[in-house]
């Protein structure tokens, strides 16, 4: 869930291409399943839990001018995981954007129902969707955009091999702090 106390500044991860891909399986009574048709309010309904958006509204709105009109991809890149009685619980996507001409892997979203945090499934979805996202985009580098109000999910993607980058990257118009954002987060691990 976002810490929306600390500054926020936006900032890149990267894991290189061909560099190993931990496991984390998922505990006991969980299980991955790919988007289907209509999950996107599933998908709204956990990225509004964790503060990503503040209705789930606005969430469906995002989903749809971000990925529906890829709806194909969306059933061999979004995944989810589902809980014993068919809840889905956590997601992320294996999607790309493009940097000039330059396509690049993106894992995007990745959110987990507070209810189901601090039981492994961050960790287990962030490798499951690296994984997939090695599978379908080859030997590329894969990034992922994340504020300092994520700095507990920094250490996940962290444990899955993802570094933080000062590569200039101007993605969706906006640009990124990675020395601001450092500082903060360097203030964050002293104080725990």
């Amino acid at each position: 869930m976002l810490d929306k106390s600390v500054p926020y500044v936006g900032f890149f991860m990267r894991k290189k291409a061909g560099a190993q891909i931990p496991s984390f399986p998922l505990p006991e009574g969980y299980r991955f399943a790919f988007y289907q048709d209509g999950d996107e309010a599933h998908w709204a309904a956990i990225e509004t839990s964790v503060l990503e958006f503040d209705s789930e509204f606005a969430a469906l709105m995002h989903f749809k001018e971000s990925f529906l009109e890829n709806r194909s991809e969306l059933h061999r890149r979004c995944l989810f995981i589902e809980d014993s009685e068919g809840q889905k619980v956590a997601t992320g996507t294996a999607w790309w954007s493009y940097v000039g001409y330059e396509r690049r892997p993106w894992l995007h979203w990745i959110g987990v129902l507070p209810s189901h945090q601090g039981l492994g499934l961050g960790k287990a979805i962030v490798a499951k969707v690296t994984e997939l996202m090695a599978q379908l985009e080859g030997g590329a580098d894969i990034f992922l955009k994340t504020q300092t109000w994520s700095y507990k999910a920094v250490g996940i993607y962290l444990a899955c091999g993802y570094e933080p980058t000062d590569e200039k990257i101007l993605y969706r118009g906006r640009k990124y702090n990675y020395r601001k954002a450092m500082k903060i987060l360097n203030r964050l691990r002293r104080k725990s």
